[in-house]
C-alpha cells in the first residue's frame, strides 16, 4: 500500500460534508431551477451550462478516485470521491434529456402560440 495521501478518517468526513452537503445541496437548487425554468423555455444556456460543470466535476472525482484506488490509496480516500463522482456524473448526466425535451416542448408552445396570433 502506498502513503496516503491525506488521513483518511479526516479526509472523508470532510470530503464528505463539503462535496455531500455543498454538492448535494447545490445539485438539489439545480434541480429545482430546472423544474421550474425548463417547461418556461428560460435560461436554457445557464441551465445546461450548470448541469455540464456538475458532469465534468463528477467525472473528474471518479478519474481521482479511480487513480487513487489503483495507485493502493486506503479506502477513506479513493470511496468518497468514487461514490460522490458516481453521484453527480449519473443523476446530472440523466437530466440533460430531460432538460432538452423541456425546453423543445416550450420551444413548440411558444411557437404554436405566435402562429395562433398571427392567423
Amino acid at each position: 500500500m502506498a502513503e496516503p495521501w491525506f488521513e483518511p478518517g479526516t479526509f472523508g468526513a470532510w470530503f464528505g460534508a463539503i462535496v455531500g452537503g455543498g454538492g448535494g445541496t447545490l445539485g438539489g437548487l439545480l434541480g429545482a431551477a430546472i423544474g421550474i425554468l425548463a417547461p418556461r423555455g428560460k435560461c436554457r444556456r445557464v441551465l445546461m451550462t450548470c448541469t455540464g460543470a456538475f458532469i465534468a466535476i463528477g467525472i473528474a472525482m471518479l478519474a481521482v478516485g479511480v487513480y487513487a484506488l489503483l495507485a493502493g490509496q486506503p479506502y477513506g480516500i479513493w470511496y468518497p470521491m468514487l461514490l460522490s463522482g458516481a453521484i453527480f456524473t449519473l443523476v446530472m448526466g440523466s437530466l440533460i434529456p430531460v432538460v432538452r425535451i423541456r425546453f423543445r416542448e416550450a420551444e413548440m408552445r411558444r411557437i404554436t402560440a405566435e402562429s395562433i396570433r398571427t392567423s
